[in-house]
C-alpha cells in the first residue's frame, strides 16, 4: 500500500469501537472532556453573546461494546454555529444520545457570562463576568438539565460590626447556585436574586461616590455565610419554578487564614 495516496472511499477500515467486549462491564460515562468551542448565548433580551464554552460530553456504554465513537461528539458541535439558551440546551442532550446511538448521555457546558451594569451613584457603565455551567442528562424519553451560576459579592461580618467601636471587616464572597427548574428561568434572574441578598453587589468600575455608596450599603447590611444561603434559599422557595437547588457561599475572610463556608441543598431530581 502506498501511504502517499489517499484512501478510496470504498476502502474498508475496521470499526474497532463496535467490536464485542466480553468483560460484561457497563461504563457509566465515556466521551470527551475539556473541549473548547465557540458558542452564542441567548440572553433574556433575546440578544446573542459570543463566547467560548468548555464542554464535557459523555454517553453510557453498554457492556457488550468495546468503545464509543469520540469524533461524533465533536461533530455535534461543528455541524453549525450553536445558539444556546436555557430553552435550547435539552435539544443538545437528545442530539448526543441520538447521534451516538446511546441509551443515556450527559453534557456539561461552562462559559463566562457578561452583564453590563451601572455604578450605583455615578451610573458609569461597565461589564461584570459570571461563571455559568449548563449541565444535563437525558435518556430516550426524558431530559433533565440544571444551571450553575457563581456570583461574586461583598459580605460584611455582623459580629465584627457589633463588637467594634467603628468599622467592620468585609470581603469578597462567591455564592454558587445550582438550580433545577420546572419552567424557564434566565441566568440574569438568578444573578439578580443572589446580588439582592448579599451585603452589596460588585461592579466593574466604581468612582469615589460609588465607593462611598457600596461601603455604606455593606455596613448597613451585614451578613454571615449562613445568612447568605438562607436568604437566597428563601427567595428560591417562594418561586414555584425552582424544583431543586444547591446554594453555597464562600467568604474569603479578610482577617482569617481560612474561608468561611455554608451550603443548603433542597430536592434531588433524577431521570426515571
Amino acid at each position: 500500500m502506498n501511504l502517499s495516496e489517499p484512501l478510496s472511499v470504498d476502502t474498508k477500515i475496521a470499526d474497532v469501537q463496535n467490536s464485542v467486549d466480553t468483560r460484561n462491564l457497563k461504563i457509566d460515562k465515556v466521551g470527551v472532556k475539556e473541549l473548547r468551542h465557540p458558542v452564542q448565548i441567548i440572553d433574556r433580551r433575546g440578544l446573542q453573546q459570543q463566547t467560548i464554552a468548555t464542554f464535557n460530553m459523555y454517553v453510557e456504554l453498554p457492556h457488550n461494546f468495546k468503545g464509543t465513537h469520540m469524533s461524533r461528539f465533536v461533530e455535534i458541535l461543528n455541524r453549525n454555529d450553536r445558539d444556546v439558551s436555557m430553552e435550547s440546551f435539552p435539544t443538545m442532550l437528545h442530539e448526543v444520545i441520538n447521534h451516538l446511538d446511546a441509551e443515556k448521555g450527559c453534557v456539561e457546558m461552562s462559559f463566562p457570562f457578561f452583564l453590563k451594569k451601572k455604578a450605583p451613584a455615578t451610573e458609569v457603565e461597565s461589564l461584570m463576568d459570571y461563571e455559568v455551567t449548563l449541565a444535563g442528562e437525558a435518556n430516550k424519553e426524558q431530559a433533565l438539565s440544571s444551571v450553575k451560576v457563581t456570583v461574586p459579592v461583598t459580605s460584611l461580618c455582623p459580629c465584627s460590626k457589633e463588637i467594634s467601636e467603628y468599622g467592620a471587616h468585609n470581603q469578597r464572597s462567591h455564592v454558587t447556585a445550582t438550580i433545577h427548574t420546572t419552567n424557564l428561568i434566565w441566568i440574569e434572574e438568578v444573578i439578580e436574586i443572589i446580588e439582592d441578598e448579599a451585603s452589596c453587589e460588585l461592579y466593574g468600575i466604581l468612582k469615589r461616590p460609588d465607593e462611598k455608596y457600596v461601603t455604606e450599603k455593606a455596613y448597613d447590611n451585614p451578613k454571615f455565610v449562613e445568612d447568605l444561603v438562607r436568604d437566597i434559599a428563601g427567595r428560591f422557595n417562594a418561586d414555584d419554578r425552582f424544583q431543586a437547588y444547591t446554594i453555597s457561599a464562600e467568604n474569603f475572610e479578610s482577617i482569617h487564614n481560612h474561608s468561611a463556608y455554608a451550603e443548603i441543598t433542597y430536592g434531588n431530581p433524577s431521570l426515571k
